[in-house]
């Protein structure tokens, strides 16, 4: 069984003028992952938010077996086709499990280009995606213990750098609100255990003409920067740089640092920024 969403049913909001630039979340996150960025590519870019199936506003994932990467991808393809202007390709980026979306459209050709931050897709082994995968289902347990008292928790620098030491350098710059719903839609997501189940794979040959760029967080405590040397394997195009000081979701850890990445990447067949 087949089960579709048209492209347009995906909540996103668009701001800004210049070229399409689409932001694609992690697990469990949403739109508001980017909203410490979004002022400053919002001044050189038409940026667009997008809330993944089974995230934010946007439709729940189907209920029966499917395979979560190339079904996601598949919908973000439409997507794009949707937000596109005069049927040109979009810039993408993302961040997680969004970054390996946006690497994968890359393979496609889909794009016309690509920025990465700490990329699912280069595990370097079962055991490593294992562990990636612990540290969600251990921080879901933990969401759902204090569940009832997220929102106070969250309120409290204390709180909050304990909760989210895992995902950023520097969890206390997380607004509360943002904390209290990460924490509150970890309890829920779905997207966790279908994304474990599965092999993060990318269309072989890759489009090697469309340009990426990658960046990994040094202190990325869910996908390790030892992984960052295996992306120019399968994307031999690819810039790989790596930050001292960024953690797994960088947006917040430095904003003006991240979005110079985003704006950079998606300049490679701009002619302007």
């Amino acid at each position: 069984m087949t089960f579709e969403i048209d492209g347009s049913a995906l909540a996103h909001t668009i701001r800004g003028e210049g070229p399409t630039l689409v932001l694609i979340h992690g697990i469990v996150h949403r739109q508001h992952a980017w909203d410490s960025v979004i002022e400053t590519l919002a001044r050189h870019r038409r940026v667009v938010t997008v809330d993944l199936p089974g995230h934010g506003d946007s439709p729940e994932l189907p209920t029966e077996a499917f395979d979560l990467g190339p079904w996601i991808v598949a919908e973000l393809e439409r997507f794009l086709e949707h937000v596109a202007v005069d049927g040109e390709k979009p810039h993408v980026a993302g961040n997680s499990l969004g970054g390996y979306f946006a690497l994968e459209l890359a393979a496609r050709g889909s794009v016309a280009s690509a920025t990465a931050l700490s990329p699912a897709g280069f595990f370097r082994g079962h055991w490593d995606q294992t562990r990636a995968l612990l540290v969600f289902r251990l921080l879901r347990a933990l969401s759902r213990v204090i569940g009832p008292i997220a929102p106070a928790v969250m309120r409290s620098v204390i709180g909050r750098t304990i909760a989210n030491a895992v995902f950023y350098a520097k969890p206390w710059r997380v607004p509360a609100a943002t904390a209290t719903i990460d924490a509150l839609s970890i309890t829920t997501n779905r997207a966790i255990d279908a994304a474990g189940n599965a092999v993060p794979r990318f269309s072989i040959p890759v489009d090697e003409t469309v340009p990426v760029t990658v960046a990994w967080g040094r202190r990325d405590l869910v996908l390790p920067v030892y992984q960052a040397p295996l992306v120019r394997r399968t994307f031999p195009q690819a810039e790989v740089t790596t930050y001292p000081g960024l953690g797994h979701v960088p947006m917040s850890d430095d904003p003006e640092l991240v979005a110079s990445i985003l704006l950079r990447g998606s300049r490679a067949v701009s002619q302007s920024a």
